[in-house]
């Protein structure tokens, strides 16, 4: 006889197990909704450009004309005739010097020059009829030629009283006053004048960076500027930009034993005497021109903890991938890199936050890329 409650309980729970695997089987989710959808990264797409590669250097000016004003004759100083800190002339009278001795020199040499030239002039006629000798004659015609020297010289001291300025400029202040002795050949300069407009500024570069340009030039890397290798621009000490361009006039032939560097000069139009005599300055200077430069926004390049530079870029499959560049200088809000990075390179500089390498992303077109700033360094 059958054990009925048995198969009732067998179906039963038949019956559940059922039930259950249905309701797991509503309850899962669809394949591709377990699949997370791929990060949106913001990209650039890098572009070669040519690229007029600028050296910063640091310099001071110089006076274009320096002159230092002695006096030629000694005496007292009567007069100071300018106005220290002021613009002179050249020719310009600067002191008197107390002339009345000179002066009295020079009407005793022109007495002496009237007696000497009548003497010779009388004897003249008289070596003619041979009433003196030759000798006679030579010795007084010696004597009026000297004469002649001397009242030249009694002239020069007078005019030397009046002591002028050499160049034009702009004058410091003096270091003498009326009453002061002075002498012909004194060290002590009385006044010092400096030539402003134009200016010179020397700029002081490493003899390795020097090298190394010379070095790129030579196997192509970099271009010569042209023209523009002549020109120069300046930032001042409170980092405003100087407004006149300058030119490149010569650099040092040989290389400073204490420093390594070689000087450059260039000069400056400086017509608002916005420049002085010792004033610290930075030139820029066009070394070369990089006709396929690549420029990277900084938003996408980082630093290892080692001070490596990396960026992430959007490769093949839309998958990301890390490169180490080199990142020579800034180029305003770019980075100039010489290696790592290629035309074409779809730059990540927006989400990087959110992603890793191998990972697949969205690119769109980036939004936190500025404007494209000048090439100051």
């Amino acid at each position: 006889m059958p054990f009925k409650p048995a198969s009732a309980a067998l179906g039963t729970l038949f019956a559940v197990a059922v039930l259950i695997a249905g309701c797991q089987d509503e309850a899962a989710p669809p394949a591709d909704a377990q699949q997370p959808e791929a990060p949106q990264v913001g990209i650039v797409t890098l572009q070669a450009e040519p690229y007029a590669l600028t050296t910063v250097l640091p310099g001071r000016a110089q006076p274009y004309r320096i002159a230092e004003v002695r006096p030629q004759v000694d005496g007292i100083i009567q007069k100071r005739l300018f106005t220290e800190g002021s613009d002179v002339k050249a020719g310009q009278q600067l002191y008197q010097i107390d002339d009345a001795l000179y002066q009295a020199t020079y009407k005793s040499t022109q007495a002496s020059l009237a007696s000497a030239k009548s003497l010779a002039d009388r004897y003249a006629l008289l070596v003619k009829e041979q009433a003196v000798s030759q000798q006679a004659h030579d010795e007084a015609r010696a004597a009026s030629l000297q004469a002649e020297a001397e009242l030249e010289r009694a002239r020069i001291n007078v005019r030397y009283t009046k002591v002028m300025a050499p160049i034009s400029g702009r004058i410091g202040r003096s270091a003498v006053t009326e009453g002061a002795l002075v002498s012909a050949g004194q060290t002590q300069a009385l006044a010092v004048i400096q030539q402003l407009d134009p200016i010179y500024v020397d700029v002081t570069q490493p003899a390795r960076d020097l090298l190394s340009l010379r070095r790129d030039l030579a196997e192509g890397r970099l271009e010569k500027a042209g023209d523009n290798a002549a020109k120069a621009t300046l930032t001042l000490e409170d980092g405003s930009a100087y407004p006149h361009e300058g030119k490149l006039e010569f650099s040092e032939v040989s290389v400073d034993s204490g420093t390594g560097s070689v000087v450059l000069r260039a000069v400056f139009p400086n017509p608002d005497k916005v420049l002085m005599p010792g004033m610290f300055v930075h030139a820029q200077l066009v070394a070369g021109v990089k006709s396929e430069a690549i420029l990277a926004p900084q938003q996408g390049v980082t630093r290892t903890p080692t001070g490596e530079a990396t960026a992430m870029v959007v490769g093949a499959d839309d998958k990301v991938e890390v490169r180490k560049i080199a990142a020579a200088r800034t180029v305003g809000n770019r980075w100039l890199v010489t290696e790592g990075l290629e035309p074409g390179d779809r730059l990540i500089t927006e989400g990087l936050q959110f992603i890793r390498p191998g990972v697949q992303v969205k690119p769109v077109p980036a939004t936190n890329v500025a404007p494209v700033q000048s090439q100051a360094q």
